[in-house]
C-alpha cells in the first residue's frame, strides 16, 4: 500500500462563513486553472490523492491545517468551483445525504453511459472497502470522487471513531488501483495508530479474502455450524499474529453475534469468484466479512493482518519518532509546488499574499 501520511483532524463544529467559503472557492478555482493548463488534469487528480499536498492546500485556501474540516470544506470548495466543462474535472459528493447520493448525481453529469458505470463502480467501493474490509473504528461520513471526462478518477472520503471524535482521511487515486481490495490507498490521513485493526486490504490477509470467498459458496447451514464453533473456540490472537513485530492483543478473537443470514443466502445464490465481486452484494456489511475472515483463521489457519496501515504523522510525532518521523521532505516538496502555482494564478494581488503568507505560517509549524 503507498501510505503517503497521516494529520491529526480533530472534531470542530460549526460552519465556515459566507465571506470565507467565496475566497476559497476562487483560490481552488485559480490554482486548479493553473494546474491544469501547466501539468495536465491528470496530475491534479495525484496531487489531490497526496494527503501532504491536499493538507497544504488546505491552508493555501485559508482553512484550519489540523481539522477534520478541512476535508469537508476544501472538497466543498472545489465541488463549487471546480466544473467539467471549464476545467475538465468534476467533483461530486460530500458530507451525509450528499456522499450517499453520490451515484445519483454522477448518472446526471454530461458523460457516456460506459464511464458513468465505471464511476459509479469505484465509488461504491472505495466506499465500502474503507467502511467494511479496513476496520479500523472510523465510519465514513463524507464521499468525494473526483474525475475527468477520460475516466481518470480520485476519491476523497473521511471516517469518523466517535468515542474519540477524531477523523480518519482516505485517499484513492484511479492510477494506482491494482485491485480495489488489495492495498488500494494513495494515502490515509489521521491522528494515531490504533492498536488492533481488521486489516483485509493488506496483502498478508490475501488467503484470507480467498477463503472468505469459498465460504459464501457453502450452504449457509454449514456457515452457522462454523460460527457456532469459532464462538465456542474462544482462541487468543497470539497464535496468528506474526512476531516480527510488537502489537498489543485483545483477549480473544470477537466475532460478531450479528450477521445479515439473508444476505449470505443471496450471495450463496449469486457465487461470487472473487472478493470484489462479495462485496458488491447488497446487505454484505463489517459484520459478516469479519465472521468469514475470523473463521478463515480460526477454522482453518491463514493469516489476518491486524496492524493499522497508517505510516506517518506530521501532526506531532510519536516518541522518538515512532511509528515515523515527519515526512517534512514530503511537505515541503507540497509548499514548492503550491507556491509556484500561486505565482501563475490570475488572483487579486492581496489574496495571493494572504495564500503565500499561509504557506509561510505551515512551513514554520513544521520546524517547531
Amino acid at each position: 500500500m503507498s501510505i503517503s501520511g497521516t494529520a491529526d483532524l480533530p472534531l470542530h463544529t460549526g460552519h465556515v462563513p459566507p465571506w470565507l467559503m467565496d475566497r476559497m472557492k476562487n483560490l481552488a478555482d485559480a490554482i486548479i486553472k493553473v494546474m491544469v493548463e501547466e501539468l495536465g488534469r491528470r496530475e491534479v487528480l495525484r496531487r489531490i490523492g497526496d494527503p501532504y499536498w491536499f493538507q497544504a492546500f488546505g491552508c493555501v485556501l485559508g482553512f484550519d491545517w489540523h481539522s477534520s474540516g478541512l476535508t469537508t470544506v476544501v472538497t466543498g470548495a472545489l465541488r463549487e468551483s471546480v466544473k467539467l466543462n471549464t476545467h475538465g474535472i468534476a467533483v461530486i459528493g460530500g458530507k451525509g445525504a450528499m456522499g450517499i447520493r453520490t451515484p445519483q448525481l454522477i448518472h446526471k453529469v454530461d458523460i457516456s453511459e460506459e464511464l458513468k458505470i465505471k464511476l459509479i463502480k469505484a465509488s461504491k467501493l472505495s466506499a465500502k472497502v474503507d467502511n467494511a474490509v479496513l476496520q479500523d473504528g472510523y465510519n465514513i461520513y463524507h464521499h468525494t470522487i473526483i474525475f475527468t471526462e477520460n475516466g481518470d478518477w480520485a476519491v476523497v472520503q473521511q471516517g469518523m471513531n466517535l468515542p474519540s471524535k477524531y477523523a480518519r482521511r482516505y485517499h484513492w487515486i484511479s492510477e494506482n488501483i491494482v485491485s480495489f481490495v488489495e492495498e488500494p490507498h494513495s494515502g490515509i490521513a489521521g491522528d494515531r495508530v490504533e492498536e488492533i485493526v481488521l486489516n483485509l486490504t493488506s496483502r498478508k490477509s490475501r488467503e484470507a479474502r480467498k477463503i472468505s470467498v469459498d465460504l459464501i459458496s457453502e450452504n449457509p447451514s454449514k456457515l452457522v455450524r462454523l460460527i457456532n464453533l469459532s464462538l465456542n473456540k474462544q482462541e487468543t490472537l497470539t497464535r496468528w499474529i506474526d512476531t516480527d513485530f510488537e502489537v498489543q492483543l485483545p483477549p480473544h478473537l470477537d466475532m460478531p453475534r450479528k450477521i445479515n443470514w439473508k444476505a449470505i443466502r443471496k450471495a450463496y445464490d449469486i457465487r461470487p469468484s472473487r472478493y470484489e465481486e462479495l462485496l458488491q452484494i447488497e446487505g454484505i456489511g463489517p459484520s459478516t466479512l469479519r465472521a468469514l475472515a475470523l473463521i478463515s483463521t480460526l477454522i482453518y489457519g491463514v493469516q489476518i493482518d491486524w496492524r493499522d496501515p497508517i505510516k506517518f504523522t506530521f501532526a506531532h510525532g510519536g516518541k522518538d519518532g515512532v511509528p515515523y518521523p515527519i515526512s517534512r521532505r514530503r511537505m515541503d516538496e507540497s509548499i514548492r509546488f503550491l507556491r509556484s502555482m500561486l505565482e501563475s494564478a490570475s488572483i487579486e494581488r492581496e489574496e495571493k499574499l494572504k495564500a503565500f503568507r499561509r504557506l509561510v505560517d505551515l512551513e514554520r509549524r513544521l520546524y517547531l
